[in-house]
């Protein structure tokens, strides 16, 4: 089984991708982890482009089964194999968004409010986040563009929306593959 789960950054595809990961004991890979790189601030370098699918590509072909986290959607052409499942997940943007400053914060501490460094990322950050529901041109990772990268995938596809707790996402998912 190969699954991939993506939706805005909040949506909780990680914390559903590694539920679900130990519910069917196979392994969960977030694409977070191949795009940028381990900096003592994270999520500040990007990685080579080349580098990061050649990565993936590798881990995910050494696999029978696994489940990707993350929007995949732009890293290009024939990089991963064809998907059993593809699960879109979407929640409300004012929920999605107190759950990314709450992460933040939880992440962070006080930094992102002392620090200006830090105030600024965390700033660009929300701004960019907050952009994806209404698509002004901050962000090519969008609603809209989800939507219509999901028109072109030949897969089952699963959409989970609303602020469901992650065992009604999880009951879902295995409703779907018939488990």
């Amino acid at each position: 089984m190969k699954i991939h789960i993506f939706g805005a950054s909040g949506s909780g595809v990680t914390t559903t991708g590694e539920a679900l990961s130990k519910k069917l004991d196979i392994p969960y890979f977030d694409s977070d982890a191949y795009f940028w790189e381990k900096t003592e601030t994270p999520f500040t370098i990007r990685r080579d482009p080349e580098e990061r699918n050649s990565t993936i590509q590798l881990e995910l072909k050494n696999q029978k089964n696994w489940i990707l986290g993350g929007s995949i959607f732009e890293w290009g052409e024939n990089i991963f194999p064809d998907f059993d499942l593809v699960i879109f997940l979407h929640i409300p943007p004012e929920i999605r968004m107190e759950r990314l400053k709450k992460r933040e914060f939880e992440r962070y501490g006080n930094v992102i409010y002392t620090e200006p460094k830090r105030i600024k990322q965390f700033e660009d950050f929300i701004s960019w986040a907050s952009d994806y529901d209404d698509s002004k041109g901050i962000a090519s990772r969008n609603l809209k563009a989800h939507e219509k990268w999901l028109t072109t995938l030949n897969f089952p596809i699963l959409k989970i929306s609303g602020d469901l707790t992650v065992s009604q996402r999880i009951g879902l998912i295995l409703e779907k593959i018939n488990l």
